[in-house]
């Protein structure tokens, strides 16, 4: 392994290596479809590569768009893993030649190969992905994956256009040994905030994730709720992959990477938070500046947004997901939404939630009885 040399820890790295993409998702962040002005050469992703090791990233994560779109894809995910950093992919699976790429990612050996899949049915899938058959070649890309051995995940952008098909989609990869990551939608890019999920069907969607993760075990369905949901609940466990959320790691132990060589601490915030570029300076000098990812890396509890200003968790939690704070109320530290928030001040709320997630439990016990 290699020596940890950086001050800042070992990051991940979200790289969308371009944004060209042939779906047109309701909920991209990104809006990806045409590729940016002046993406990043193959001799400077390569370069870049060799940088993520100098800084001493673990892993390193290929999106886009649809990376599977970029020509070198698999020229740049060699480099990574010759260079000792983990490799994931995210893909929506609606790419020509899966069997070539699947052969080329079981010699990669990736951490895992993830795959976008938003609905139960062709009907709310293809919807919500802007196209035709989008939810068919998911399907044919997730179990080919999976069948080859390939770590696979598949992840569920949640909104009110989908959140009730979580009971059906959990039906299709039970017992499957298929990863699942549940996030939020956020309001950016060409997601409309009036498709966010409310407080009720947020709280609805942790209490299902919940019954998920107690009822069933990792074999059966390994489940986590990731980014926005929590925080700090007195009847819902943590749900992401640690047993505590301790705040946004934009800038921390997360990178993220444009495919034009701009760098944030996060993909998913806006690009005021951009904090260079690769191509004017290095990115060890971005990283190791202390002027840079200042948000984060300075943090105080007179930072908190007035939504989480007292808070007894403050401290650690430091406002919940800052995609999601921003995005939705313009400020850092600030998440409109929040498990302990919701119980302490919105108990009608959390009633109504109740019964949504029972009836969505319901409905996943019948399916699979």
């Amino acid at each position: 392994m290699r020596e940890n040399t950086t001050k800042y820890g070992r990051p991940t790295v979200i790289w969308e290596i371009t944004l060209k993409c042939n779906l047109h998702c309701i909920h991209c962040g990104s809006s990806a479809g045409k590729q940016r002005e002046k993406e990043l050469s193959t001799d400077e992703a390569l370069r870049l590569c060799d940088e993520f090791s100098r800084i001493n990233v673990d892993e390193v994560c290929l999106i886009g768009g649809e990376p599977f779109l970029r020509g070198d894809w698999h020229s740049i995910a060699s480099r990574v893993k010759d260079l000792d950093m983990r490799l994931s992919v995210v893909t929506s699976g609606y790419v020509n030649g899966k069997q070539d790429i699947l052969n080329k990612l079981d010699k990669l050996e990736p951490f895992t190969v993830a795959v976008s899949l938003d609905g139960a049915t062709p009907s709310v899938h293809d919807y919500i992905r802007g196209k035709k058959g989008a939810f068919d070649n998911a399907i044919e890309f997730i179990f080919s994956a999976s069948d080859r051995g390939l770590p696979t995940t598949i992840v569920t952008t949640v909104s009110k256009l989908n959140y009730r098909e979580l009971p059906s989609i959990a039906n299709i990869i039970m017992g499957k040994r298929i990863a699942w990551q549940i996030q939020v939608a956020a309001p950016f890019g060409r997601f409309k905030k009036e498709l966010m999920l409310s407080e009720r069907e947020y709280y609805a969607v942790g209490l299902f994730i919940a019954h998920l993760r107690k009822n069933y075990s990792k074999e059966e369905m390994p489940v986590i709720g990731a980014h926005s949901f929590g925080y700090y609940s007195k009847r819902i466990p943590c749900l992401g992959l640690y047993p505590e959320w301790k705040g946004c790691v934009a800038g921390l132990s997360l990178l993220g990477v444009q495919s034009n060589g701009n760098i944030k601490g996060c993909l998913a915030l806006p690009d005021d938070f951009v904090e260079g570029n690769i191509r004017e300076r290095s990115l060890v000098d971005i990283w190791e500046d202390p002027k840079t990812f200042i948000y984060n890396r300075d943090f105080s509890l007179d930072k908190l947004g007035d939504l989480c200003k007292g808070c007894p968790h403050g401290e650690v939690c430091r406002g919940g997901c800052n995609s999601m704070s921003v995005t939705a109320t313009g400020k850092v530290f600030n998440t409109p939404l929040c498990f302990y928030r919701i119980e302490k001040y919105e108990p009608e709320e959390v009633k109504h939630a109740e019964i949504i997630a029972e009836e969505m439990i319901k409905e996943l016990d019948q399916s699979i009885s």
